[in-house]
């Protein structure tokens, strides 16, 4: 899963972007109003973890922006204002939480957890697909019954592809929304085949189908032969 933690306090910043890290998160940094616009306009996010009070802007005005473009982006915003209206007006444009400073990283985890279950899976605990089943709590995959020994990129492969199933996806966005911003150094995308071809692997193995379609030139598919 992919969060764009949008903080100007520098401590915070790298504070909780190390932790969601830990936590298994793509987690990618905006300490500006200017930097998370502009990042909001090049990458689509699973979540956004947004800091109203920011040195150049409200950071509310990036909510309407965001909900017209990635309406399925949940929105989680924190600020050390404990306002009602502040709020009253983030609900109202879109955001799905808000949590007021200070607050315990374990919380921030469980709201986070709580955004991306009911935007992405509808308050459903586990993605379905024909014989292929995956907890997102647990982080487990499932073919038959019968978990499969995936690793960390495997897994968001997985999950990825299932979010997203019947839509190609170009080896660019598999690799930006998998890798982040690391992404952008690699000289090519040939990473992306060798764990795609693992993936599969195990999927056959454990007596699954290999739903996996390579589109050529472009990238894959998720979907019944």
């Amino acid at each position: 899963m992919k969060i764009l933690l949008v903080e100007d306090e520098a401590n915070l910043l790298s504070t909780t972007s190390s932790y969601l890290q830990k936590e298994g998160f793509v987690c990618e940094e905006a300490p500006t109003f200017s930097v998370a616009e502009e990042k909001l306009t090049l990458y689509q996010y699973d979540l956004l973890i947004l800091d109203i009070t920011l040195p150049d802007g409200n950071g509310l005005y990036l909510v309407p922006k965001l909900k017209k473009t990635y309406p399925d982006t949940g929105i989680l915003i924190i600020s050390a204002k404990n306002s009602l209206d502040d709020k009253l007006n983030g609900l109202d444009l879109g955001a799905d939480d808000y949590l007021t400073k200070p607050f315990f990283l374990a919380e921030l985890n469980s709201r986070i957890n709580a955004i991306l279950r009911r935007r992405k899976f509808s308050g459903s605990t586990s993605v379905v697909f024909n014989e292929i089943e995956v907890v997102p709590n647990a982080m487990v995959a499932r073919v038959h019954g019968q978990e499969l020994d995936l690793t960390k990129k495997e897994y968001d492969l997985l999950l990825y592809f299932l979010t997203n199933k019947q839509r190609v996806l170009s080896r660019e966005n598999i690799a930006e929304h998998i890798w982040g911003d690391l992404s952008g150094s690699a000289d090519n995308f040939d990473f992306i085949y060798t764990h795609i071809k693992n993936l599969r692997r195990k999927i056959v193995q454990a007596g699954g189908t290999d739903y996996l379609q390579t589109v050529y030139g472009v990238g894959y598919k998720f979907a019944a032969p």
